[in-house]
């Protein structure tokens, strides 16, 4: 399953659309670099050590996101991965929400409310049953996100900073 890539009333509205490409795309690696620097610069490490393969995210046990605006210029990224139960307190039928990121030129456009409006869509139309994240203390903007987008804490963490108390597991049922 692939989201229309051009929301043709909001595009008119705002000049952005959203395109689907694959996590190895040159924009979303400079995209990805961006998030990484910071994540760095909040919790002073190296940024996400998660493991990530590009095929994680090829439809249908996945999809990556990128919302360009009318020049071409990528301003936002998110994407999600199909999980199933294992070692990391995974569920079956999950699907784990990865890199959302609006860069600061373009926050407060409502991308990133876009973007995973579009990615919990196609998470759900791929037969995945619950969207999962992991963010940080440290990223309030991200955990506000999430908590009007009817993400709730979830009661076991998950994910390779499970055991981190910076770390905060959200999840919602598609």
């Amino acid at each position: 399953m692939s989201i229309q890539t051009t929301d043709t009333a909001t595009t008119a509205a705002t000049g952005v659309h959203l395109r689907t490409v694959t996590f190895a795309h040159p924009d979303a690696v400079a995209l990805n670099d961006r998030v990484q620097l910071e994540y760095a610069e909040r919790y002073g490490d190296e940024g996400d050590l998660t493991f990530l393969d590009p095929s994680m995210f090829t439809p249908p046990r996945g999809l990556y996101l990128i919302a360009y605006d009318g020049n071409g210029t990528p301003l936002a990224t998110g994407g999600w991965r199909a999980m199933d139960e294992n070692g990391e307190g995974y569920e079956n039928g999950d699907a784990e929400l990865k890199r959302m990121y609006v860069t600061p030129e373009a926050r407060g456009l409502g991308l990133a409310r876009r973007i995973l409006a579009a990615l919990e869509t196609d998470a759900k139309a791929a037969g995945r049953v619950r969207m999962v994240l992991e963010t940080g203390t440290k990223q309030p903007e991200a955990i506000a996100l999430y908590a009007s987008s009817g993400y709730t804490l979830a009661p076991a963490k998950f994910g390779h900073y499970r055991f981190d108390d910076l770390s905060r597991c959200y999840a919602k049922a598609l």
